[in-house]
């Protein structure tokens, strides 16, 4: 016996209009990149980890509903664009970086909302973090 939630998606009816997504993210959670930041002394010239989360929301119509790599958002391009940001850079605060990745990210088409943010893993013994976020609501 096959029950509705073993059917072939493809052929599955849509979601009732009471069901249909009210949002559509897409994330990149917990990316840690090595960046010369801080305006300790000990800091400078000292590469940190930084640790970055990015989340997007999108316009339906630019989350894609079919499986076609053409129609979709390009998380490799987040990655990149983050590295390249950073890479040979001098950063003195966080607030920096994240209003840089947020204008990045902001450009794109089909953005309807973002948050941004950035932590300090490896700062104080007695805390998981340090950071700041940036979003648009």
């Amino acid at each position: 016996m096959t029950d509705s939630l073993t059917l072939d998606p493809a052929t599955s009816a849509p979601a009732p209009s009471e069901l249909a997504p009210k949002s559509c993210k897409i994330m990149l959670e917990n990316f840690d990149v090595p960046v010369d930041i801080g305006f300790h002394d000990f800091e400078i010239g000292t590469p940190q980890r930084l640790r970055v989360n990015i989340e997007v929301w999108l316009s339906a119509a630019h989350f894609p509903r079919c499986d076609t790599v053409d129609f979709a958002w390009d998380y490799d391009m987040l990655r990149t664009a983050v590295l390249a940001l950073v890479a040979g850079r001098r950063f003195n605060l966080q607030e920096t970086v994240v209003h840089q990745i947020y204008d990045l990210v902001a450009a794109r088409p089909g953005v309807t909302a973002l948050r941004i943010s950035t932590r300090k893993p490896d700062i104080y013994p007695d805390c998981s973090a340090v950071g700041v976020e940036l979003s648009s609501f």
